[in-house]
């Protein structure tokens, strides 16, 4: 089960040993014991990548490749013998089922850490936010327009940036710039649109707050755009009441702020 389950997580277009062991959860050992046995069976080949010679890819071979069309269609044989013993409404009741356990575990899945605002991943979240943003406000979204939140500004002590991991792949961030015993500005809240309808972006408001509070933040702010309405009622439903507007953002619309370690409940 552990080689037929790796043969099909490498799948067609192969992926990097790294991602591979923080996909499932490996430790460096099994998972080089098992590419060596799968080898040994000419299913797989393990080679530098090519854009960085330090970075070892796993691939499946034709052999490989056709072992895991041989998986895939017993599987669907397998499917197909229980569903053809329930009724319509019995296999509709059982995908519907399977469709929120599966998302469920997705859910369980995603990680949150600390990450340096120059990273390749945290480039790549905020060029997507920054694209969704132009694609949704009404005059477009310019960040040399903003309120800042560059690297400086987003590395410790001075702020953070928290990164969404599903599968070792980034999925969203969020972002707190610190200003002292001041209040402290909540920016860079993006979730990958797949990613979505987990629950992640309460999530990483949540633990965006907590790293706050262990700053010493009492106060948490935000400014948005009145296009993002799935953000308002996440912040609304979390707590943050609107309030007069304290920045100069110009795609601002809409300020709100909370008060951290209260004991107001949360919706």
């Amino acid at each position: 089960m552990g080689e037929s389950r790796l043969l099909w997580e490498i799948g067609r277009d192969g992926v990097e040993l790294r991602e591979l062991r923080e996909r499932l959860s490996l430790d460096s050992g099994y998972l080089s014991r098992a590419l060596h046995s799968l080898r040994g069976q000419g299913l797989v080949k393990v080679r530098p990548s090519r854009d960085d010679r330090r970075v070892r890819r796993a691939s499946l071979t034709e052999a490989g490749l056709e072992e895991r069309a041989e998986l895939d269609r017993l599987s669907d044989v397998l499917a197909a013998r229980i569903l053809e013993t329930l009724s319509e409404t019995q296999r509709s009741a059982l995908v519907a089922a399977m469709r929120e356990v599966e998302r469920l575990l997705r859910a369980s899945m995603v990680s949150f850490a600390i990450e340096d605002p120059a990273t390749a991943d945290a480039g790549w979240c905020f060029s997507r936010y920054f694209a969704e943003l132009d694609s949704r406000f009404e005059t477009g979204f310019d960040p040399a327009l903003s309120i800042s939140a560059d690297a400086r500004e987003l590395t410790p002590p001075a702020g953070i940036l928290l990164l969404a991991r599903l599968r070792g792949r980034a999925i969203g961030c969020g972002a707190v710039k610190f200003h002292g015993e001041g209040p402290a500005e909540l920016k860079r809240m993006w979730i990958e649109p797949t990613a979505r309808g987990l629950g992640v972006g309460r999530r990483l408001l949540a633990e965006l707050e907590r790293y706050s509070l262990k700053a010493g933040v009492k106060l948490l702010r935000l400014e948005t755009n009145r296009a993002l309405k799935e953000a308002i009622a996440l912040y609304t439903s979390s707590g943050y009441v609107e309030a007069d507007a304290f920045s100069s953002e110009p795609y601002g619309d809409h300020w709100f702020e909370k008060r951290l370690g209260s004991s107001r409940s949360v919706g």
